[in-house]
Parts: C-alpha cells; structure tokens; sequence
C-alpha cells in the first residue's frame, strides 16, 4: 500500500536566532538557499511507499550516501548514544568523513543539523523519502552552530573520524516522534573556493518522553538455528557399531566459542521471548557429533566409508556443549521453539518443479513428523511442527498448496508477497487468513529486510538500528491504541554481527515501550486485520531472482528416483534398518532449502548419495563371464554370484535364459541365500541339441510378492560343440552291446548243446551278478559355496562336464569363480 508523502510545513516561526559561521547577512542568505532548496524538493514529485515502506527498487532499506562532483565527500554515521532521545539529555554522534573527490578539502568542518521545523517524520513514506536521499537538501534542516567538530585538510581518499555530542534540548524537537538527525560536512575545495555543503550523511532518532500515550506494538522475531546438511548416507562400522560420517567438520569451528551456532545460542538466549526456528537434522548432526565420528576427504562423496578415505571429527567436545547451551536456552520461559521439517526441504522449489513427483507430498509429511519428534526429543521441550518457512518467506498459491499437502498449516510470509492496499494508512497487524486452513504470519518487508545482509560495519550496523527504531516507533504511533503484531524475519543464515545489530535494535525498542516482545504464537493467535491483504497471489507474482536459485526438475526428480532404487534394495538385505534410515534422512537432505546459497555444494551432496546407493546395489551382482565351451549333449552350466556388502542378502533368485532353447536349453531359476562379503556358484542342468553358439543371459530377481530385476543383466556366449558324436558313440555303443549280447547266446547254446545232462534251471552264468550294461547318470546341478575371497571377473573360456552313454565323463575344465 502507500500512504501520502506528508511533509512538515516551511514555515519558520518559532526558531530563536543562532550565531552561524559568518555575519548576519551571511546567514540570512544560507537560510534563504536552504528554504528554496526545500520548496524544490517539496514542489517536484514526493516519493510515494507503502504503508510497509517498501524501498525503491534496486535501493537498500537503509540510508543511502553517494559521491557526485559537487558533493564530493562521503560522510558516514558510525554510531548514535543513546539510540533513543530522553529529555534533557544529550545525543553522542561518531562517524568518519572521506575526501571522496579528486581535490583536497580546504577548511572541513561538521555540524549537526537540527529537524526541519524541529518536526518528526509522521508516516513511513517520510521516512523511506530520508533513507532514500543522497545529496544536502534543505529539507534535511539546518546546521546547528553548536556542536561542530573541526576537521583536517584531506587530500583524496583520506579519511577522519568525527564525535559531535549534541543536547537534546537544542535539538528543540516538538514532541514524540522519529525525527530525521543528519550530520553535514561544509568547507572547499581545491579546485572551488566558494565554502559550501560538501556532503552529508542521515540517521533516524526517536524521541517518546510520554511512553504511556501509546499500546506497544507486540514483535515477534524468528531466532533461526540452521545449517547447510552435513551427515552423509554412509556409516562406518566399528565393532558392530555405525560411526557416523559427515563430508566435513565445519561445524566443529561453528560449534566452538566464536562461531556462527554458537553465537546465535548466546546472543538468543539473552532476548526476551524468542521464537527459536530450528532445523531437526543439525540438532541429529550435533547429537551425532559428541561420539566420535568420520569427515569425507574430499572428492570422495560417493564412496563408501573407510578408513582411508575419512579422517577423525574434531567436534565432539564443542557440540555437546553446544547442545547443552541450545537446551538451557530454549527451555527459557517465555521461549517457544518452532521445529522445521527434518532438513528444512525446499518445499518453494518442491512446489514449482517437482509437486507432480510420485512420493514427494509421503516424504513432506515423513519430514514434518520426524522433524518435531526429533526437535522434541533432542531438546527435551514441547515443539511446534505445522510451521512452513517457504525460502524467504516468498509465497504463492502453488507454494501455500504444497505446504499444505506436509502437514503444515501455519506459513511465514515475507510481506513483498502481501503488499497492502493504496488505501490503508497504517501498518495492519500480521497474522492473515489464507484460506482452506492455512493462516500466514506476514513478516514487514521494509523491517525484515534491514538484517538481510552481514551488517559488518559501524556505519551498517546503526543505520539497521536507527532505522528499525523509527520503524517501529511510526508503526505504533500510526494506531496508538491499537496494538498489533509485527513479525521480524531475519534470513536462515544469519550472521553473528546482524544477529547482535537486530539484538540491540530489539532491546532499545522495548526499552523506548513502543514495542513489547511475544512469541510467533501470541501473533498467530491475534486476530486478523479485515482490512489487511490476505490474497495469495499466483505463481507467475513469484520474484524471478528467487527462482533462479531453485532445485530444478531434474535434480527434484533424480533425488526422488532414489527412493525406488532404495526401496528395491531393501527386499534383499537382512539388516535393512542399516541402510533405510541413513538414506532416506540424506534424501530430505539432498533437497534443503539450505542449498540455495550453496549450489555447487548441493550438487555435490546429491551426486554422493545417488552414486553411494549405486554402489551398495552393486555390490550384489553376477561378475561379468567370457565364452565357455559345452562338449557334449548334457552337463551343467555354472554362474557365480557375489555379494560385497557386509551383512547378507536373502530373497534372491539367479534366472538363466538362453536366447536359442532350441540349442542349447537350461533349467529352472536357483534361490540365493548369500552371506557378507561372500560368493556363490549356481549350477543350471543343461541339454545340448545343435552345435554352434548360445547367448545366455543371467538376470537377478527379487523374490516374494511383485519380482523385480535387481541390477544389470550379464550376458554372455556358449559354444555347442561335439552333440553329433556323443549321438554316434550311443548308437556305437548299443550295436557293440547287441552284437557281444549275440554272441554270448551262441557260445551258452553250443555249451548247452556239448553238456546234455546239466541242469536246465540253472541261471545263466553271471546272471547272479546282475550284469548287464550300465545306466548312465549325469551330474546334479546345485549351489556350490566358493571360496570367501574376491571374484576373479576375467574373461576365460570354460569348458564344461559332458557324460556319453557308457557313462564315462567327457572331462573339461569348469568356471573359475576366485584367484
């Protein structure tokens, strides 16, 4: 919305007059130039901004100070003692000035200019109108004559630190209000030596000498403890017991004394009702970090876990104590503590790119409710899990949607998605109805977005304050017996030195008691604002710089494939909670919002687990064969499988088809039981009925409900040889036997014939012994256990066991399956 750019009057009654730099008729005149200069600014367009102040685009919601040739000096406000104006106090002001010109200065001094008609700034157009301003204005008041620092002669580039203390009371400020404080630099140059306005720089000081006339606008402020994912899919066993991995120890430094996580704890836990927004998975980690652990070395994200390629954590000892410090904090009363969906998915780039997945709405409702268990049971306090923090609180219909879908019907909005109507005057309160459930908490742009970035310098730093202050203050002042609630929004990653900067902010604002502090909760539970924006607007409203940052299609839809594979992986092992709960924490990780920042890194980390998982599935296969050779018209065909993983897999079975059955045909699929980091040799019964060459193919498939093909097929030759002469030796073999059989009845009869009184019942001789040729057997085909050690996956040629009809082996040589 925006409101009119309503300025105080040029009248100047009422002002005592003041001994100035010259003479009476030399600061009639400068006053004359400053009231002109007023009237211009004044008669030209007024900036116009929304009842949230948004800035101009392209402009920092801070003040901004530039360098022109006719202004060559840069003037910055480093910073302002007390924040806040009592009365009859006085108001310290440092800063530094820089020759940001090409010629030296000649006579620099600075003076503080007193409020244009000692006038507060009424609305938050004025006060985006200052902050928006560059060069001396009249507008911007007039110079006091008391305090003014003098200052060196800078050549270009030189610099000098400044202190002005001025008193309250000259200020002759009106009443309670945010008045606009600027310092200017006067003086000439080397190259013009006229003395004139060189360059000035704009502060905001609040002045409430009757707090009471006014209800405290109530502010909540997201605290978040967050982190890029660290723990990896892989694990490391040590006498039976996981060992985490992580792919690297960053977090060791920013768990110590001085780092990030550590700071926000300490710096949180001394503010009054913080609502600490915290990431499930990074409180994992840490849990994870006070036993030992392993780091990646680099370029090894898609490896397993060993000791040659980790190295030993350094943290154990900062995150235990880290936790602890997390915990005391949290359970402050007054706190409340919001727990985000486990690894804190992307649920903007989720809704965009990948809402159609199949299982993605299963695996943001698994993350909602593993998020709050795990925050719950990590910080030993009641958690709120129906929080959704879409990436900087951008929201649109397919994002509100999404949400929805995981469970989540409480969302923090950033206010540039719900502007405000032109109409409304005043900053309405933050809670909106969205409808189908789901109730926003609109963050202030204008207010959230002075702690976007790492306020790392004096100057970035006040201005932050000064301005959050005049903020707030206005905001209040706008319905003084109204109270609303204000939601501040800081970014996930936020810095140490903004996280102190928006501390203070927060601390003089409630000291002023124009604001009180309450958590996320108390303003969700207000009501809502009739008048306030509550239309969720369509995709095509979302900022395009935030799309360009998203997850894309293809990486959303790689990362979801992972979960098939895993799924099928899981049907063969014995010990699947090894492996299913590892993987299915790095798939949320994979797609954190966490990586919006760090793309490259993101990559990385989805890269290793698909590449991870791809080797654990490997590692259960049938090494790759050569040709083997099949003398004869029966015998058995071997076919090893192994299994590289360290527990055994079961629910296996090994088919073997020839592509010519007609050939060379095989029998019936084989089971397969196989223990850790073992192989196996199946034997397939096998018939030969033409010579030549078969093409076999040995296919794994799951067992149980609903087969499925477990990994790559292996194909490989065999060559029929030698069926027509095992047909020959039979026949051969049976005509030998009919003719030594006639021949025998011959010999019996002419014996028989020779002894005329032998007994007739008499059994042939011989006949007693059962002689007679024998049958022929071939060789059973069964599963044969191979030595422990590793495949031998080189080509050979195999020549495989025949029988012929005599019985006798036709011998070859039989598959290698080890060294």
């Amino acid at each position: 919305m925006s409101e009119p750019a309503r300025h105080s009057g040029l009248e100047t009654h009422g002002r005592r007059g003041r001994a100035g730099r010259g003479g009476r008729t030399a600061r009639a005149a400068r006053r004359l130039g400053a009231l002109a200069a007023a009237c211009a600014v004044l008669l030209g367009a007024a900036p116009q901004a929304g009842a949230q102040g948004a800035p101009a685009a392209g402009a920092r919601p801070g003040l901004v100070t530039e360098v022109s040739g006719e202004y060559p000096v840069v003037v910055t406000i480093d910073g302002v003692s007390p924040a806040v104006a009592t009365p009859n106090g006085t108001v310290t002001i440092t800063g530094q000035v820089t020759n940001g010109g090409r010629a030296p200065l000649k006579s620099p001094h600075a003076a503080v200019r007193a409020p244009l008609n000692h006038k507060p700034l009424n609305t938050r157009s004025d006060l985006t109108a200052v902050a928006t301003r560059n060069d001396p204005a009249g507008v911007d008041g007039v110079d006091l004559p008391s305090p003014q620092a003098a200052l060196n002669e800078l050549g270009p580039g030189q610099s000098q630190p400044f202190t002005l203390q001025v008193a309250v009371a000259d200020l002759e400020l009106d009443r309670e209000g945010a008045y606009e404080l600027a310092v200017d630099v006067r003086g000439s140059t080397g190259d013009n030596q006229r003395e004139r306005p060189l360059g000035i720089a704009r502060t905001f000081l609040p002045y409430n000498p009757t707090p009471a006339d006014a209800q405290p606008t109530q502010v909540a402020t997201l605290w978040p403890i967050t982190h890029t994912p660290e723990l990896v899919a892989q694990t490391l066993s040590d006498n039976d017991q996981s060992v985490p991995v992580l792919r690297d120890d960053s977090l060791a430094a920013e768990f110590a004394p001085g780092g990030r996580l550590y700071e926000l704890v300490d710096i949180g836990a001394g503010l009054t009702a913080p609502t600490w927004v915290v990431d499930p998975d990074l409180l994992d980690t840490a849990y994870a970090m006070t036993k030992p652990y392993r780091v990646q070395k680099p370029n090894t994200a898609g490896q397993s876990a060993k000791d040659e390629n980790t190295t030993q954590g350094t943290g154990t000892a900062a995150a235990a104590a880290w936790l602890d410090k997390l915990r005391t904090a949290v359970a402050k009363k007054g706190s409340e503590v919001v727990s985000l969906p486990y690894a804190d998915p992307d649920i903007a780039s989720i809704a965009h790119n990948g809402a159609d997945l199949n299982g993605i709405d299963t695996a943001l409702l698994k993350a909602g409710t593993a998020g709050q268990v795990t925050a719950e049971g990590r910080l030993s306090v009641d958690v709120r899990g129906d929080v959704a923090w879409p990436y900087q609180g951008y929201l649109d219909q397919q994002i509100a949607a999404t949400a929805q879908r995981g469970g989540d019907n409480l969302l923090l909005v950033n206010g540039a998605s719900l502007p405000e109507a032109d109409s409304l005057k005043y900053t309405p309160g933050a809670v909106r109805p969205l409808g189908n459930g789901q109730t926003g908490v609109v963050a202030d742009s204008t207010v959230s977005g002075l702690f976007q970035s790492d306020l790392n310098t004096p100057q970035a730093q006040s201005e932050a304050v000064q301005r959050f202050l005049a903020e707030t203050f206005v905001i209040t002042r706008q319905e003084p017996h109204n109270p609303r609630g204000l939601l501040v929004m800081p970014p996930r990653g936020l810095t140490v030195n903004t996280a102190r900067t928006l501390a203070s902010a927060l601390q003089s604002a409630n000291a002023g008691q124009w604001t009180t502090p309450v958590t996320l909760d108390a303003v969700a539970q207000a009501a809502a604002d009739p008048r306030a924006n509550g239309a969720v607007p369509p995709a095509t409203d979302y900022p395009g710089e935030a799309r360009a940052s998203e997850l894309s299609a293809k990486a959303l839809t790689e990362t979801m494939a992972i979960q098939s594979k895993l799924d099928l992986l899981m049907r063969i092992l014995t010990l699947p909670q090894r492996v299913r709960g590892p993987f299915s924490a790095a798939m949320v990780r994979s797609v954190s919002t966490e990586w919006r920042t760090q793309g490259p890194a993101g990559d990385t980390y989805r890269d290793g687990v698909r590449d991870y998982l791809g080797e654990l599935s490997q590692a259960v296969r049938v090494p790759k064969k050569g040709v083997i050779t099949f003398a004869g018209d029966t015998g058995v065909l071997q076919v090893s499988v192994r299994n590289d993983l360290t527990q055994a897999v079961t629910n296996l079975k090994l088919v073997l088809t020839s592509s010519q059955p007609n050939r060379l045909k095989v029998g019936d699929p084989a089971d397969i039981v196989l223990g850790a980091s073992r192989s196996v040799t199946m034997q397939f019964p096998a018939e030969a009925h033409n010579n030549g060459q078969a093409t076999m193919t040995a296919q794994l498939w799951t067992t149980g409900p609903d087969p499925q093909r477990y990994g790559d097929p292996v194909t490989f030759n065999v060559m029929v040889t030698s069926v027509t002469d095992g047909v020959l030796y039979v026949i051969g073999a049976g005509l030998l036997l009919i003719l030594l059989a006639a021949l025998r009845i011959y010999r019996q009869r002419k014996k028989q014939g020779a002894d005329a009184d032998a007994d007739g019942d008499r059994p042939l001789d011989g006949a007693e012994d059962g002689a007679g040729p024998d049958d022929a057997a071939g060789p059973q085909a069964g599963p044969e256990d191979a030595d422990e050690g590793p495949d031998d996956d080189r080509d050979a040629v195999q020549t495989l066991r025949g029988t012929t009809a005599d019985g006798r082996d036709r011998a070859t040589g039989d598959e290698k399956v080890g060294p």
